[in-house]
């Protein structure tokens, strides 16, 4: 019996699936996976995924039936349905929410009643041309002696016949129309001519919008001792766990270790995911991955447009192993992609916070959910870092992850020396030329002086942080959110890093009317200014969120480094993370303080895997690198562990902290967000849900309480914490702080309210 119900994942925030009979004509070709029409109150029509078939009415009423099957391939597999279903559960967040995040928008088009849905995916199609038909050498040679009184015309059938390498009884190959314009040197009108004697014939054929070079393949290195060693233990842990922390220093070689478990899978008939936290790092890797493995490995990130991500999709949806990508490199949104068979997925430097989605919802952590989609997919696990996550680690000495460690650099190399360069004795003794040390001042011109190559690590992007009064003390704030607006010099605006708002720098101060109005700190784009003055005949470069905005900015910056038309390299986080540079010998990190003072419970942590990570940059072939430290603290403890390559202690630190304030790994946290565009409104919706919350959870619950930046967009903040023991069960509080949720919800008013949950929160 055919079935006459369709739960259906729409693309809104609302829980739960919504119910659809199924008309008689598309009974029998609906099925899970696929994408519907569906009508959504009066006026809306949406496309939404068929999650289950049934036969249940569940005492529902007047069923809306579903309008038009889109097309009768499923777009969405099994194992993703699944994926979903567990991501909206854990994450707290609706399907819809997770569909919106997962599919491209192109596959997903909606509209009104009133007028049709138009597919917005368009497969990009390209002139080509092509013979009109089999010609036989007699044909071809009478043809070119009668072209020769069109001389344009023979030089453009030449050029055809020379291209496609054209014999006859041999397959006929189109040609880009352009690319035999450009051969033949003629114009357009030649090309018609030859078409209307029905000697050349035009196609229009489908084409990628994807940049795929040509690479030619080359076969794998040969793996070290030490990686040889690492490889071998890897897969014999894989025996007993399915998942693997493979803890190397840096330049250990891991990415080659992760290229032959790769090889592996893909002989097996398996697909790859390998994850990384960053586009930048994707410009360095992907070439290396395609040298080895070609044109079955695709790459997918945030930069690519709509249409270019549905090409990728289907992509990797196609099971035949010569035309779909079965080894993907992508960002953390690559875990919605339709893998049908997946066998191994590597999450490189998975201790970054950058694997974390925000906003908006699903509010996922991208190396859990790698996780979770391997154990669906039945396959294996790697994590790989200098400096795990204090998560990873705790779990891999607790036998839950098999833990691979590597000690030594590829080749033997030393990790680079570590100088400590006190800054607020540097200020004292008046030997400060701008924001740089004396230390630092040597090595980068010692440096420049062997034809080496500097990165120089600074946090914060802009001229400088805030700019202020002297008179008075006033300092410009962003009129949307409770944050100072940070000045950037070369736009000579004063810029929002939260909401986007800027305004041109004022002359004069606000309060005071005066007019020596002065920088504060600095930012990326302050030490570009102030490095090419100290080294004038140096060639810099800056890279962070300024400087990469447009889609090849990432690749072009990094090309200019490797090919060493840039001497010194600026940045924020990005610089810091898996790039491999051969000439790069310095390494200056400008403001160690500025990331160990901030108040986040993971702050030492995070101080020590970047300052760990952008160390690691440096001296990675023949000669030990130089890291200078700036601080104005050095008798810091993650300083010294840092200077020490010391990530056992930091973790026995980090470790004993947590245990006694009750921070994970030990619990586990969920934090609300509430906003409000009312301050008193916000702190009373907040009062209520804190009170539900301590009713049921007690203690356990921290808050309400403002954040550091309390306004964001005009809209204010409110946060409550919860941390709930590892033993308890997950579910059951998720479902009470839900109901605690929907009680709020149905308070006079509560409509202008808006609640996030955070599962995990960075």
């Amino acid at each position: 019996m055919p079935y006459r119900f369709a739960d259906i994942i729409l693309p809104v925030a609302v829980r739960g699936r919504f119910t659809y009979s199924i008309p008689d004509n598309l009974k029998g070709s609906i099925m899970p996976g696929t994408r519907v029409l569906v009508q959504l109150g009066n006026r809306k029509l949406y496309s939404g995924i068929v999650a289950r078939l049934h036969n249940e009415t569940h005492g529902l009423k007047n069923i809306r039936p579903v309008m038009e099957l889109s097309e009768r391939v499923p777009v969405v597999n099994e194992k993703q349905l699944k994926f979903w279903h567990w991501m909206a559960g854990y994450y707290m967040c609706s399907e819809g929410e997770v569909m919106n995040a997962a599919l491209p928008s192109v596959l997903l088009p909606d509209g009104v009643t009133s007028s049709p849905v138009i597919d917005r995916y368009k497969p990009r199609e390209e002139r080509f041309i092509e013979l009109a038909r089999h010609f036989s050498d007699g044909e071809l040679n009478d043809i070119l002696d009668k072209l020769r009184k069109a001389p344009k015309q023979e030089q453009t059938l030449s050029a055809y016949l020379h291209l496609t390498g054209y014999n006859p009884g041999s397959e006929i190959v189109p040609v880009r129309r352009s690319l035999l314009l450009k051969e033949s040197s003629t114009a357009s009108g030649v090309i018609d001519a030859l078409t209307d004697k029905g000697i050349l014939s035009s196609v229009s054929l489908k084409v990628t919008r994807l940049n795929e070079p040509d690479t030619v393949q080359e076969p794998l290195r040969k793996l070290s001792e030490n990686q040889q060693l690492a490889f071998k233990s890897i897969k014999s842990k894989f025996t007993l766990n399915e998942i693997v922390l493979l803890h190397g220093v840096t330049s250990s070689g891991k990415t080659e270790i992760y290229i032959h478990l790769i090889e592996e899978q893909l002989k097996l008939g398996k697909q790859v995911l390998y994850m990384l936290p960053e586009i930048a790092l994707t410009t360095q890797i992907i070439l290396r991955l395609r040298k080895h493995f070609g044109s079955v490995t695709g790459v997918y990130h945030s930069r690519f447009n709509e249409q270019e991500k549905a090409e990728i999709w289907n992509r990797v949806a196609v099971e035949n192993t010569d035309t779909g990508y079965r080894l993907i490199l992508g960002v953390r949104s690559s875990l919605f992609l339709p893998f049908s068979n997946l066998g191994l997925v590597i999450v490189d430097e998975e201790h970054d916070g950058s694997y974390k989605q925000h906003d908006p919802a699903p509010r996922y952590q991208g190396r859990d959910s790698a996780i979770m989609l391997a154990a669906i997919h039945e396959a294996k696990t790697i994590l790989g870092s200098a400096s795990p996550s204090i998560e990873s680690y705790h779990n891999a000495l607790n036998g839950k992850y098999g833990l691979e460690t590597m000690k030594e650099r590829f080749g033997k190399i030393n990790l680079p020396s570590m100088i400590i360069a006190n800054t607020r004795e540097a200020y004292r003794k008046k030997q400060m030329v701008s924001h740089f040390t004396p230390e630092l001042l040597h090595a980068v011109d010692d440096a420049l002086g062997q034809n080496e190559q500097v990165i120089l690590f600074q946090n914060r992007r802009g001229f400088s942080p805030y700019i202020e009064c002297p008179e008075c003390g006033w300092i410009p704030v962003c009129v949307q959110c409770a944050v100072n607006l940070t000045y950037h010099k070369g736009i000579n605006k004063l810029v929002c890093h939260y909401c986007g708002y800027n305004t041109p720098v004022p002359s004069k101060c606000s309060s005071c009317g005066s007019t020596g109005l002065a920088t504060r700190g600095f930012g990326t784009e302050k030490i570009e200014d102030e490095i090419k003055i100290v080294f004038p005949s140096a060639v810099t470069g800056r890279m962070d969120q300024d400087t990469t905005r447009n889609r090849n900015a990432f690749s072009k910056i990094i090309k200019a480094f490797e090919e060493h038309r840039i001497d010194i390299l600026i940045g924020t986080q990005m610089i810091s993370k898996g790039l491999d540079f051969e000439n790069l010998t310095v390494v200056g990190i400008l403001n160690a303080d500025n990331m160990l003072n901030y108040p986040d419970f993971r702050a030492h942590e995070r101080s020590f895997q970047l300052m760990e990570q952008v160390s690691g940059r440096a001296g990675r072939r023949n000669k030990q690198g130089k890291v200078i430290v700036q601080t104005s603290d050095p008798a810091n403890k993650i300083i010294r562990l840092v200077v020490r390559h010391d990530y056992e202690g930091l973790f026995r630190l980090q470790a004993e902290e947590r245990k006694v304030f009750n921070y994970p790994p030990f619990c586990r946290m969920i934090r609300i967000t509430l906003k409000h565009k009312e301050r008193a409104s916000l702190n009373h919706y907040a009062d209520i849900l804190g009170g539900d919350l301590k009713t049921t959870f007690g203690k356990r619950v921290l808050g309400p309480e403002f954040p550091v930046i309390s306004q964001i967009q005009l809209w204010y903040i409110k946060t409550l914490l919860l941390k709930i023991e590892k033993e308890k069960p997950l579910a059951k509080v998720k479902e009470m702080i839900q109901e605690s949720i929907a009680r709020l919800e149905k308070e006079k008013g509560a409509g202008a309210l808006r609640i996030a949950i955070d599962v995990d929160p960075n």
